[in-house]
């Protein structure tokens, strides 16, 4: 059975709209969910990740959630391999997987069936031990020698992706872009759903999202999680929130340095957003719903939509 994608920038609504589709379509054909978010793949982030609690799952089956600890680093290609399995899985027990979630590279390398670049686990080791040594401006510096036009794209913190490119570099003999992962053909023509609001409202419910998780007890669960080796952790520490708190947390976490990691963590949420927006327009499989009203009779519609859209794929 070909899967249903929900897709959409952080705050839409993907995951409740996915849960309400399942519930819809309970007693005529059973539904599983996929997680497309990467930070949803750790075990204990679950208020800054919005994943949806156990008791509001409705006895669903999630796939793609609490795979992973937080000092593990997730991957594209890792999670490409583990969801395309879980998928045909759940295709095989005749049910529908619905994929859902807003990591962009996440969600293009299992619809689209990327092909990625080779990997040497002895290379990539010497280049973590070099991170190590002299820290992630250092090493940046060094893929700007070797590799200028990736250094420009790659921030200067993102000490996961320079190790990578640097590993790619070195196996490959030609620039990290010339060794990006090949596009194939659609993998299983699924239905693709969009959900966007406009800006000014998702703004607003961005900015209502950051303070009912900073209310939940985000500022907890990210000190539960450092004995845990979260700022360890090479893709979790990075996560919106999670960072911004563990840098309040070190400015010794007083008032200020809190308002601070709120205000930031929305800030960086509305330009994540902005770059969701910017991938996800160009495919234009895609089939964009206006998640902007909430009313009961607009989600109706909006339900309805995503179904018609499904049922035409199928």
């Amino acid at each position: 059975m070909r899967p249903l994608t929900i897709i959409g920038p952080t705050g839409t609504g993907k995951s409740d709209l996915a849960i309400e589709i399942a519930d819809r379509l309970s007693g005529k054909i059973a539904v599983e969910i996929v997680n497309a978010d990467a930070y949803q793949l750790y075990r204990g982030m679950d208020i800054g990740t919005g994943k949806v609690p156990l008791a509001q799952r409705r006895g669903i089956p999630h796939h793609q959630l609490d795979v992973l600890d937080v000092t593990e680093t997730a991957t594209v290609a890792g999670y490409q391999r583990s969801a395309a399995a879980d998928i045909e899985a759940i295709a095989s027990r005749g049910a529908l997987p619905l994929l859902v979630g807003g990591s962009m590279l996440y969600v293009q390398s299992l619809l689209d069936d990327w092909a990625f670049p080779a990997k040497d686990p002895a290379i990539r080791a010497r280049w973590e031990r070099r991170l190590a040594q002299v820290g992630p401006a250092r090493l940046h510096a060094e893929l700007v020698r070797r590799d200028p036009a990736a250094a420009a794209v790659i921030p200067l913190n993102d000490a996961r992706r320079t190790v990578r490119a640097l590993e790619v570099v070195e196996i490959t003999g030609r620039p990290y872009a010339a060794s990006a992962p090949r596009i194939g053909s659609p993998r299983w023509d699924s239905a693709i759903i969009g959900l966007d609001c406009e800006t000014k409202v998702l703004d607003e419910r961005l900015a209502a999202r950051t303070k009912a998780m900073f209310d939940r007890g985000l500022i907890e669960e990210v000190i539960s999680l450092l004995p845990c080796g979260l700022a360890r952790g090479v893709t979790a520490s990075l996560a919106l929130g999670y960072a911004q708190v563990m840098e309040a947390l070190k400015a010794g976490a007083d008032t200020q340095a809190l308002d601070r990691a709120r205000q930031q963590t929305c800030l960086a949420t509305r330009r994540y957003v902005r770059r969701q927006r910017s991938w996800f327009r160009r495919d234009r499989r895609v089939r964009w719903l206006d998640a902007t009203v909430s009313t009961a009779a607009h989600r109706t519609a909006i339900i309805e939509a995503v179904l018609g859209a499904w049922r035409r794929a199928s």
